[in-house]
């Protein structure tokens, strides 16, 4: 690793907040992970000074042989400003998140989308290294999507490219967390999904995904919808039919307009609940343009849950 410049990649989701120290090969020294206790952007970009001098601690490294700071974020960044525009999942909207970060950190960093990031992160390392034209979609407690055009990262005019969670699938459809109506992810994102089925339940619905989550309402979600798909339920398989659809609708139109060569799916909803990547894929073939169809590959992710981590190290380092 001597002569490696080295980066601090940081993945901030819904839920937890993850920093690594990254090598420019891509390679992660060191890690950690916490919970996010409270989502205030203040308090998460103290969070993030912390859990960065953590992760130098661990690696033995100072902040004097650090070469960059990316911070991808789970929301719309507009360009290279750092400020975000909406975080669906964290409930945030109209937030200079990077002014914040680089005062807490007395540094520059680059914060991009999280997907923008992962994107990246298999383009050079990982699913779709050497691969020109690539798609990547996860899906979790939203649905993201990163663009690989030309060998390069595309973002579009103002950086708010990519944002296929909250493509609509069913115009005036369900409200989403982005403020917007019949997006993707208000039907097929991790968040929207356990409050569906709640909502099915209360109705007197998903008998079988109920009794799958022990009967306790509050713990009906994708892990009570996995088991009774599983054994089976009528109503549960129904569901990932559903979901499936509006992904294949929303994937497969990306397809027909993008033509990438790759398509990497990753994301805890895929490994979560096992029968549903089949049956997305099965239906992003039956929306697809035949010819583009015809020359897409389609990869599970190469770096799972450390793609966003290492893509935005790497963006970091430039």
């Amino acid at each position: 690793m001597e002569g490696d410049r080295l980066a601090l990649g940081c993945d901030l989701g819904a839920t937890n907040l993850r920093v690594a120290l990254v090598t420019e090969a891509g390679e992660v020294v060191a890690s950690a992970r916490e919970v996010l206790d409270d989502r205030e952007p203040e308090a998460v970009a103290t969070d993030i000074r912390t859990l960065c001098d953590s992760v130098l601690a661990v690696g033995r490294k100072s902040w004097d042989e650090i070469a960059g700071v990316g911070v991808g974020l789970a929301g719309q960044i507009l360009g290279d400003s750092g400020f975000v525009v909406v975080g669906p999942n964290l409930g945030w909207r109209d937030v200079g998140f990077g002014a914040l970060v680089r005062a807490r950190l007395g540094r520059e960093a680059t914060l991009v989308n999280d997907l923008s990031a992962a994107a990246w992160g298999e383009h050079r390392v990982g699913a779709a290294q050497g691969v020109d034209d690539a798609l990547v979609v996860f899906l979790g407690s939203g649905i993201g999507a990163g663009l690989i055009l030309g060998g390069k990262l595309y973002e579009g005019a103002s950086g708010l490219a990519g944002e296929l969670g909250h493509v609509k699938v069913v115009p005036g459809g369900r409200l989403c967390g982005c403020g917007e109506r019949g997006c993707v992810e208000a039907y097929a994102g991790g968040h929207n999904v356990t409050e569906r089925l709640q909502e099915l339940v209360r109705e007197g619905k998903a008998a079988a995904i109920l009794e799958a989550a022990g009967g306790d309402v509050a713990r009906v979600g994708t892990h009570a919808l996995n088991l009774a798909a599983e054994a089976g339920d009528a109503f549960a398989l129904d569901f990932l039919e559903e979901m499936a659809a509006h992904l294949g609708l929303a994937i497969g139109n990306a397809i027909t307009l993008l033509n990438p060569r790759k398509l990497v799916l990753g994301g805890g909803m895929f490994h979560g609940i096992s029968r549903l990547r089949p049956l997305v894929e099965r239906e992003i073939r039956k929306v697809a343009g035949r010819a583009q169809a015809g020359v897409l590959s389609i990869s599970e992710s190469g770096l799972g849950d450390d793609a966003g981590l290492v893509g935005a190290a790497l963006l970091a380092l430039g």
